[in-house]
């Protein structure tokens, strides 16, 4: 009796023990379970090749219109080191040629081109807590060219339009002082920058387990964005506007990484401490001086001359450079002189800009083809070229529409609205923020358009076409109605100054056959 109460409580212990070892199997096997997976990016229509085009082609307006660092750069060797530690984790038969820059900017941003080029601004290092933040935004970053957004956005667009619409949507603050770029920007739909919440949510969770893999706290990138929120707010830097929040950012995070198996995460390193000091010391550009820097082509000269331009990557067309004025600082707007005596050589030049773009070239045909948008129909002379979708479009001659801005034709879009009067002043004043120079010529007046209430005025600035060097005064006639929704809906019609009323006739043709939905 004895033994077998020894026998039993032998084979109690036995038991428990060996239950307690499936549980810790068990629970082992759990924990490898739930590690996070990269998943897979899918199909897409553009092909590799196209997208590594369009991420080169898209280089060369960067390296044009924003000053860059040399490759060779301090700052810009930790980045390219940090950006190679975390891609290392992607899985080889999904990853790109990711290469990595720095923009001396003083706003807060950082943007990824289709194929692996991104681009962080000194800001962005400037404003990391520690590298975990600074890798968060790169996991971000990279998660954009993983899952291949913009080719998932390629569908809306054709290839060939994204490629016309690349450099204002690259950079909607640069501009080149004319409302052409923001035709530009409206034509390429937003395609390569200006992704959706969806796609952000994506990011944030992708990035997340890149983040992980790499060795970093994948909380450090939620910490980073809602740190921007709350500093900033709304009217904060580009950064919150090009990565929209998709939803308690913070929170997300927190639940997706929660079943991960725990880990000691990198701290901050002596590497990142020397790089923040070396950012903190570094000359910045505000997106003023920037969009100075570009009128006049001092970045793309700059970047030449310093070494900064990569390789392989094509120089843009019609990226004539000029010399700048003084070290690397961005020339000024032409002053009034230059501008008059611009506009006097118009007349002996207007036949032949230094772009090759003319009256003649561009001549309106006398037939109307009509494309439909969301709110709206409108006719167009058929030998002109339809562009955009949605309430996003713009119409104009092939040759007018390039890499450096619309220089004749129509610009269309609308915009969040009060009262049409409301709506068309704050319109008025963004586009002049965006367009350094822009200025108001002729005040809002009221006028119909086939019975709708509408506001007509007119707009100063500077084309992309150019006459020895200069770029030539444009006008830009601006018309404003609300549609049926109630947002607001606008048209831009834009033209070289000596050629706008050439082209009257034929705009208010246009405005006149327009059609509210």
């Amino acid at each position: 009796m004895q033994i077998t109460k020894h026998l039993q409580a032998f084979s109690i212990k036995f038991v428990a023990l060996f239950l307690a070892l499936i549980m810790v199997q068990t629970q082992g096997l759990r924990a490898q379970s739930s590690s996070p997976q990269l998943p897979d990016p899918g199909k897409v229509s553009m092909s590799a090749e196209q997208q590594q085009k369009l991420g080169l082609q898209g280089m060369g307006e960067v390296y044009k219109q924003m000053p860059v660092l040399p490759d060779s750069d301090p700052l810009s060797r930790y980045i390219e080191h940090l950006g190679k530690k975390l891609t290392e984790v992607l899985p080889p038969d999904h990853t790109w040629p990711y290469q990595f820059h720095v923009i001396p900017a003083s706003d807060i941003n950082a943007f990824a081109l289709p194929g692996g080029p991104i681009f962080v601004n000194v800001a962005t290092i400037q404003s990391a807590d520690g590298e975990a933040e600074l890798a968060g935004v790169m996991s971000h970053e990279i998660s954009h060219v993983y899952m291949q957004h913009s080719a998932k956005q390629a569908p809306k667009a054709a290839v060939t339009q994204i490629f016309a619409g690349l450099a204002g949507v690259l950079l909607p603050e640069s501009g080149l002082g004319n409302l052409g770029r923001v035709g530009i920007q409206i034509a390429g739909g937003s395609v390569l920058s200006k992704y959706s919440r969806k796609d952000e949510s994506q990011a944030d969770a992708v990035g997340a387990i890149i983040m992980y893999k790499a060795g970093y706290n994948p909380q450090a990138m939620a910490d980073f964005f809602t740190k921007l929120e709350q500093k900033y707010g709304k009217g904060g830097p580009q950064f919150l506007s090009d990565h929209p929040n998709p939803g308690n950012r913070q929170q997300a995070i927190k639940t997706e990484i929660r079943p991960w198996p725990r880990k000691d995460y990198i701290g901050s390193s002596n590497t990142f401490e020397r790089a923040h000091r070396e950012a903190e010391g570094l000359k910045t550009y505000t997106a003023k001086e920037i969009s100075e820097g570009a009128k006049s082509g001092a970045w793309q000269a700059n970047n030449q001359r310093s070494g900064a331009w990569p390789s392989g990557v094509p120089i843009p067309a019609n990226g004539e450079v000029s010399t700048p004025q003084t070290g690397s600082q961005p020339a000024t707007q032409p002053t009034s002189q230059t501008t008059s005596q611009t506009s006097g050589q118009a007349g002996a030049a207007a036949a032949a800009p230094s772009s090759g773009v003319s009256y003649e070239l561009i001549k309106p045909s006398g037939k109307f083809a009509q494309m439909s948008l969301t709110s709206l129909t409108i006719s167009y002379p058929d030998n002109w070229k339809a562009m955009g979708n949605g309430d996003n479009a713009t119409i104009g001659p092939t040759e007018s529409v390039t890499q450096n801005g619309v220089s004749y034709g129509v610009v269309m879009s609308s915009a969040p609205s009060g009262t049409l009067d409301a709506a068309t002043l704050a319109l008025i004043q963004n586009l002049q923020n965006d367009n350094a120079g822009m200025h108001v010529t002729e005040n809002s007046k009221p006028i119909t358009v086939n019975g709708v209430e509408a506001r007509s005025t007119y707009l100063g600035t500077y084309s992309p076409l150019q006459v020895n060097g200069q770029p030539l005064p444009e006008r830009d006639w601006l018309v404003t109605m609300l549609n049926r929704s109630g947002a607001l809906s606008f048209m831009v019609f834009v033209a070289p100054e000596h050629d706008f009323n050439k082209l009257r006739p034929t705009f208010e043709q246009m405005l006149k056959s327009v059609q509210m939905k």
